[in-house]
């Protein structure tokens, strides 16, 4: 696993230089093949109308959030496919409730045996991997009959070894590590959509 600063800086343009190669150094850590099957997993569920799930805690909750807008509203325009996506730490009652009366750990868990069937998709956001939270919801889809996605960093932590399909960020810095999970879950929205654009020839001149 990288780490990132290695030193202290004084100037910030030279920080942002040096923040550059290593987001550049990690994307270039993902598994081509992975990429291409957590795109061809989600364009499956969409396919079959079955619902797709998302988690995470801290800023991984704000990637996991924005996925939902990029996937529903993002897709949809100028195509004719209709996504299910779905928050699972988007409503702070049921979240809270749930982390109150019972544990922070069921927070996910909790309400996927409601809400998912097998064939649905979870897409697990953690940068360690280890967040129990994660590690049990990936569990429970599993055994569900789910397909499970997880982006991680790090050294992947346990939810690495879970998932169906890992987004592996080779990088021990925060920052780096949730922009480029930012950077993928824009990349496989737009990757969906373009792919059922009514209108393929004229895609140069559609705003994403």
């Amino acid at each position: 696993m990288a780490s990132f600063p290695l030193a202290p800086y004084d100037d910030a343009k030279e920080y942002l230089a040096s923040y550059v190669q290593e987001i550049a150094r990690a994307f270039a850590t993902l598994d081509d093949a992975q990429l291409r099957k957590a795109a061809d997993c989600l364009e499956g569920a969409v396919a079959r109308q079955a619902q797709i799930f998302t988690c995470g805690n801290g800023g991984s909750a704000a990637i996991a959030n924005h996925f939902v807008c990029d996937h529903v509203k993002g897709v949809r325009a100028d195509t004719s496919i209709r996504p299910r996506v779905h928050s699972l730490i988007s409503n702070i009652e049921i979240a809270t409730a749930i982390s109150n009366d019972l544990s922070y750990e069921e927070v996910f868990a909790f309400q996927l045996e409601s809400y998912g069937s097998p064939g649905d998709v979870l897409v697990a956001i953690s940068s360690s991997g280890n967040s129990p939270n994660i590690v049990r919801v990936l569990t429970l889809a599993k055994d569900k009959g789910m397909s499970t996605i997880a982006m991680v960093g790090f050294s992947g932590g346990k939810a690495k070894a879970i998932a169906d399909i890992v987004l592996h960020v080779d990088s021990g810095n925060y920052g780096v590590v949730e922009d480029i999970h930012q950077s993928l879950m824009h990349i496989l929205a737009q990757f969906i959509r373009q792919r059922h654009m009514h209108d393929r020839s004229a895609i140069a001149s559609k705003v994403f």
